[in-house]
């Protein structure tokens, strides 16, 4: 038992360097706002957003787009002022350095740091290049004189116990906490012009129609606690939500004994200590610099959000782990920060409020939270997907349940008979086999489960559902049992409250700290000799930051005009600069590409081997179908005589989704035949993708795509002239039909004529995204059914419209947002129609991606209505 603790400054190693990346500009920032403020504000500070008219294309994916009612008295600029990076530029220029300074070349910033050594010993460094370091000690040295972000500090935290030694005094430890200013941490991160177009400073609301009567939840500026909060700041002032992510992780791999948490002890204590300067920064305001160059009036930073498990959140809410850290569990009524603090305060005291026992409450008589102004830690809490969803009410209960209704044996055939799709892991033996499920098992399961128990479930069991929640109340009465809360079950009740309150909830993911882990943890710990750990991580680690910054610089630096009084040494035409700002390429210079191998993997391929090995029946006819069509004048007809080039799969090259990645979507379309076992080379079945047609290339609307299996990938013979694009030999399927009533996936048929398969031939570039069709199994397997011949064996299939992020996020932001709120039975009410939304989101298991409409577009442009008391601004792509 902790009996008391107290905290001082500890020596730390030397972490802080001569730079002052945090330092405002000298005359640039304003003490106060002018005094007739009200009269004359300051411009408000607007983020991707300019006011104008712009015109609606119906026809564009722009038509999918948001309206966005903002709210005018916050984010003013107060006035000009100088980002770390121009103060760095402007000094490089009064001293006449080299942008990449303090380094003559900038490759060994893209190299790893163990990896110097080896570079300057390798002879053709030694003998033509003129470095000032030898080795990766003087490298490092180099490094630590780069700007870098707020240096690392180190307290001591003495630990006073109950127990005592042999002298009777009692027992204390010394406890190290690491951390660094958090103002100073926010104020870096809000001046990074790396962010400057991801950047909002005031909230809005977003609807789908432009008369505002449908909603949508999706990012935290459009969801409700930064308006409501916004409204107790002074007029025009910004506010910088505070997101704490918290969890524990081992360091050391077999033995497990050297851990690393920020709050692994004493948690209130510490975390009390760590977050102290927010408290003054949220009462009184912070000005700073922003990413646009202009200064802000009155920042104020306030927890926004608290990610992190279920035991970790009664941790820091005070309560055991049986109890809700959010309500009371019984009748959901959400706990109060003040009358929790009262009843702990009761407690010190030495009274015994009822309310203690009753709520679960452990003695902690000073939360961190206490402080902290406007903290509701309780509406902090976000739903923890990983543990709730993932691990949780799927593996846990989901699953068995479906396998109980099923049959372990029936369950395994179903997923053996799913069809393969790039991307998608195939479980050939059934989940049976697999006895350690991993979250990428868990979420590849998903991606099938729903389609693969439609119809395997006996419909009556949505009536016995139905029946048991109107009369299990009875139970209760019975006494056989006392509440229905079933712990993961019951967080479930909160997801709604929390994604109108604090956004969608694939932006809180408790998988982001377990993946920080790594970088600032494991590597850290690596990099280290194992004795004394903690320091040498926090160098490391900062000087990680500063190579990473320095980076950024450049590719900034590139992109800004050339020094006034520069000469030739600084307009290189092959300055390093180019080389190392590549990888901060915007998704703009990537455009939609369909590629195929230099080399074909089948060239001069008869037509009859095309028919047989690829199952292109009609492929002649199809063929001078789009010969008459798209080369009219030609006048040679295919015969069984022409050969054919012809290729294994295409690969679409799309840009980035830059609120996931910065890496190009590359999408792989197959047609490949089977392949027969020949010597010590297994066999390998015939895979003929199905994929989403369209005659206008750039439309991602379902409702002008068809599906359509691939079977042949081939290009013109030279005898039918030049004619560079690539074709595609396909099987069509019919219009989509009305969604399954118990699934809501939508159902497509093969399309026939005249009895036989109707297939066409088109441009490979007509494909828009592989798709993934789930045959109709039933509650019993077919026995001719199996994964290698799904598509041919079946004719009627569920089309998975969320197999996968990009195509939930393409195909259904404005189907499914907009259906929701207009087609969901008995829904009369705005909240209603907000909460269908947000439950729509949660439909889809691959929530790292999920992007809700009016979140994928980077620019955006104002929109007037004729309703004078609102302006609304649409979301274009």
């Amino acid at each position: 038992m902790i009996k008391d603790v107290k905290a001082e400054d500890w020596d730390a190693p030397p972490v802080y360097f001569a730079h002052d990346d945090t330092a405002p500009c000298p005359g640039c920032v304003h003490s106060h706002p002018s005094a007739d403020i009200d009269n004359n504000p300051a411009p408000r500070k607007s983020c991707r957003v300019a006011i104008e008219e712009v015109k609606d294309e119906d026809e564009t994916f722009s038509h999918s787009g948001c309206y966005f009612e903002p709210q005018g008295d916050a984010g003013w600029a107060l006035c000009e002022g100088e980002t770390a990076f121009e103060r760095h530029r402007r000094y490089q220029e009064e001293e006449g350095e080299h942008a990449w300074a303090p380094f003559e070349t900038c490759k060994c910033l893209n190299m790893a740091l163990t990896q110097t050594d080896k570079y300057l010993k390798l002879p053709i460094t030694q003998n033509c290049m003129k470095v000032l370091f030898h080795n990766n000690h003087s490298f490092l040295q180099r490094v630590n004189n780069l700007p870098h972000g707020p240096g690392w500090s180190c307290r001591k935290v003495t630990v006073q116990g109950n127990l005592e030694d042999d002298n009777r005094v009692p027992l204390q430890e010394n406890v190290k906490l690491w951390s660094r200013d958090p103002v100073e941490c926010v104020k870096e991160l809000i001046s990074n012009p790396l962010f400057k177009a991801d950047m909002v400073y005031s909230p809005a609301r977003a609807y789908v129609d432009h008369a505002g009567q449908h909603r949508v939840i999706d990012k935290m500026w459009t969801a409700d606690w930064w308006g409501e909060t916004q409204k107790a700041l002074p007029k025009g002032a910004t506010m910088a939500p505070i997101i704490l992510l918290s969890d524990k992780t081992c360091l050391s791999q077999f033995r497990g004994d050297k851990s690393a948490w920020p709050v692994y002890i004493l948690f209130h204590h510490c975390m009390a200590l760590f977050l102290h300067p927010l408290i003054a920064a949220g009462q009184d305001g912070v000005e700073m610099v922003c990413a646009d160059s202009q200064i802000v009036v009155s920042t104020r930073y306030w927890q926004h959000t608290y990610v992190t498990n279920f035991p970790e959140q009664c941790l820091v809410s005070c309560c055991k782990e049986n109890h809700c850290p959010k309500c009371d569990g019984l009748n959901s009524v959400m706990h109060n920060p003040e009358s929790t603090k009262d009843i702990l305060e009761r407690r010190k005291n030495g009274q015994h409020p009822p309310e203690f026992e009753e709520n679960g409450l452990h003695a902690i008589y000073k939360p961190f939270w206490a402080d902290m102004p406007h903290c509701n830690i309780f509406l902090a809490f976000t739903p923890d997907l990983l543990h709730q969803l993932h691990k949780g009410m799927f593996k846990d209960h989901l699953v068995k349940w479906g396998v109980d209704i099923v049959g372990e044996e029936e369950m395994d055939t179903h997923f053996k008979a799913m069809p393969d799709y790039p991307g998608l892991r195939h479980f050939k033996k059934g989940i049976s086999a697999v006895k350690q499920c991993t979250e990428s098992e868990h979420k590849e399961m998903q991606r099938v489960f729903i389609g693969l128990l439609t119809g395997a479930v006996p419909s009556s069991l949505q009536t016995a559902l139905a029946v048991f929640h109107t009369n299990k109340d009875v139970l209760k009465e019975l006494a056989i049992r006392e509440h229905f809360n079933i712990p993961k079950l019951h967080q479930l009740t909160h997801y709604v409250d929390s994604i109108t309150l604090l956004g969608a909830a694939d932006g809180f993911n408790t998988e982001l700290p377990k993946h920080l882990h790594i970088d600032f943890t494991k590597d850290a710990y690596r990099a280290s000799n194992k004795w004394d750990y903690e320091g040498q991580m926090a160098l490391w680690l900062q000087q990680q930051e500063a190579v990473f910054l320095c980076g950024a610089y450049l590719h900034w630096e590139s992109q800004q005009p050339l020094f006034a009084d520069s000469d030739s040494k600084f307009k290189d035409t092959d300055s390093p600069i180019t080389t190392l700002s590549s990888q901060f390429a915007t998704a703009e210079q990537v455009q939609v590409t369909h590629i195929l191998a230099k080399v074909p993997a089948h060239p001069h391929q008869m037509v009859a081997k095309i028919v047989t090995a690829h199952g292109a029946i009609d492929f002649l006819t199809a063929l001078q179908t789009f010969l008459h069509k798209n080369l009219p004048h030609t006048t040679i007809i295919p015969s069984l005589h022409n050969h054919f080039d012809v290729y294994h799969q295409v690969v679409i090259i799309a840009p980035p989704d830059q609120q996931v990645s910065d890496v190009p979507k590359r999408w792989h379309i197959r047609a490949t035949p089977e392949v027969v076992a020949s010597g010590r080379k297994p066999s390998c079945p015939a895979r003929f993708d199905m994929a989403l047609i369209s005659d206008r290339p750039q439309s991602s609307r379902l409702r002008t795509l068809d599906v359509a299996q691939v079977c042949t990938i081939f290009s013109l013979p030279c005898q039918f002239g030049t004619y560079s694009r690539a074709l595609t030999y396909i099987e069509w399927f019919m219009p989509f039909r009305p969604p399954d009533p118990s699934s809501q996936m939508r159902q497509v048929l093969r399309s026939m004529c005249q009895l036989c398969r109707n297939a066409a031939v088109i441009h490979v570039d007509k494909i828009v995204h592989p798709c993934h069709p789930i045959p109709k199994m039933g509650q019993s397997v077919d026995a001719r059914l199996r994964s290698g011949n799904a598509y041919e064996a079946a004719s009627d299939f569920y089309f998975k419209e969320f197999i996968n992020g990009e195509m939930f996020g393409c195909l259904w932001s404005a189907t499914v947002c907009y259906s929701a709120v207009t087609n969901w039975g008995g829904i009369t009410s705005d909240s209603e129609k907000t909460q269908a939304v947000c439950w729509e989101v949660l439909q889809c298991p691959d929530e790292d991606k999920v992007k809700v409409q009016g979140t994928r577009s980077k620019y955006y442009q104002g929109f007037g209505l004729k309703d004078k008391s609102k302006r609304f601004y649409k979301n274009i792509d």
